[in-house]
């Protein structure tokens, strides 16, 4: 018998508790996995606008970001979304393994994973930052800087990936996890252009795929909240959205 065993349905569900916000996108990127495999947990939301939410999420994670997997029976606390999805891949698996067992494929999985945070992920999320702060205390340059490392990552993911179903080929990964929501959130304040037709119908496949549309739609109710840019978006995308934000 392996020294992890594998939780029952029930016992996962009492088990494991996921700190996050609906709207938060990379609380999106650990979600798609806990959704693809059907993982039993217990959803808690944090609301860092009550204070009550607020002290004990940062009494359970003092650095205060999420998402955060609280795993009661093991008495472990996951930070880092990227972390969490391994640790479910390893000690809650599921149909979906999300690093393959393959060593080039899994390294391959790990560095997508890499620079749809690092090069899409971040910049766009610098560049939504940057519209909330108070007038006078903006950062252009940064978010010309950031606007420039998106297209940059989108040149390149549209040569290196073309052609491909999924980030690695025909199998769902860690990868395509990072890549959903870096990509939906960033093709608002940075479009994608004609010429990342690969990357503009691989963002189409992922949010049909059940797992991120449930994410989506449960973020439906809070999407006002988001700043809306000014630039306009890929037709389909942006029906889809006035949609949900009309409704929201």
């Amino acid at each position: 018998m392996r020294g992890c065993a594998i939780a029952t349905a029930f016992e996962q569900a009492m088990t494991l508790r996921f700190h996050a916000h609906p709207l938060a996108s990379f609380c999106h990127k650990a979600l798609i996995a806990l959704y693809e495999n059907e993982t039993p947990f217990e959803h808690v939301m944090v609301d860092f606008g009550d204070d009550a939410s607020a002290a004990a999420f940062r009494a359970l994670w003092p650095l205060a970001k999420m998402p955060v997997l609280e795993d009661t029976a093991r008495g472990k606390v996951v930070a880092e979304a990227s972390a969490v999805i391994e640790y479910l891949d390893r000690l809650y698996p599921g149909p979906v393994r999300f690093v393959p067992a393959d060593a080039d494929a899994a390294w391959e999985a790990r560095m997508l994973d890499g620079v749809f945070d690092s090069y899409v992920h971040e910049p766009m999320q610098k560049i939504v930052t940057d519209r909330l702060r108070p007038a006078g205390r903006d950062d252009p340059e940064g978010v010309t800087q950031a606007h420039a490392q998106i297209r940059q990552a989108y040149d390149w993911l549209e040569t290196a990936l073309s052609g491909r179903a999924w980030a690695l080929g025909d199998g769902f990964s860690l990868a395509d996890c990072a890549a959903a929501p870096a990509l939906f959130y960033a093709d608002m304040v940075e479009p994608m252009g004609p010429q990342h037709r690969w990357l503009s119908s691989y963002l189409d496949r992922l949010m049909a795929r059940p797992s991120y549309a449930r994410a989506l739609d449960e973020a439906r109710p809070f999407f006002a909240y988001f700043p809306l840019p000014d630039k306009p978006v890929v037709a389909g995308r942006r029906e889809w959205r006035e949609r949900r934000w009309a409704a929201s």
